[in-house]
């Protein structure tokens, strides 16, 4: 073991729009890691209608603004659980308690973005269809 300092990671000696602009380049690149994942381009091929669907659903900017927090959240947990179950298997592949528990927090974490998502969009096509008044 050596007693010397390590080296910060390159990226933190950076400042100012350097910092923004390969911290954007790492960003480009862990979407393009969640596209290689099946739920992620599923997910994010239902956000392509969803997302220009909600202008149209929602009355208010509020009501736009809850339709795409929603689907956009469901983009994040995907990514947050891809990422979970990366660094899991990067820690080895034979099956443990706490790798099994922390993939199935993960996952659990996405049915209840989808769920909370689905909720939402569906009260507001009942509001917008088939509520008058």
């Amino acid at each position: 073991m050596s007693s010397l300092p390590h080296a910060p990671h390159p990226h933190k000696a950076r400042t100012g729009i350097r910092r923004v602009w390969h911290a954007t380049g790492y960003s480009l690149q862990g979407l393009r890691a969640g596209w290689s994942e099946k739920a992620f381009r599923t997910e994010a091929c239902i956000a392509a209608v969803l997302l220009p669907a909600a202008f149209a659903v929602g009355r208010s900017w509020v009501e736009m603004a809850l339709l795409i927090g929603a689907v956009m959240l469901v983009l994040i947990t995907e990514l947050l659980n891809s990422g979970i179950e990366a660094a899991i298997d990067r820690v080895g592949p034979e099956l443990h308690a706490l790798s099994k528990r922390a993939k199935d927090l993960g996952s659990a974490a996405v049915l209840l973005s989808l769920l909370l998502c689905s909720g939402i969009w569906a009260a507001a096509l009942y509001q917008r269809f088939f509520v008058h008044g």
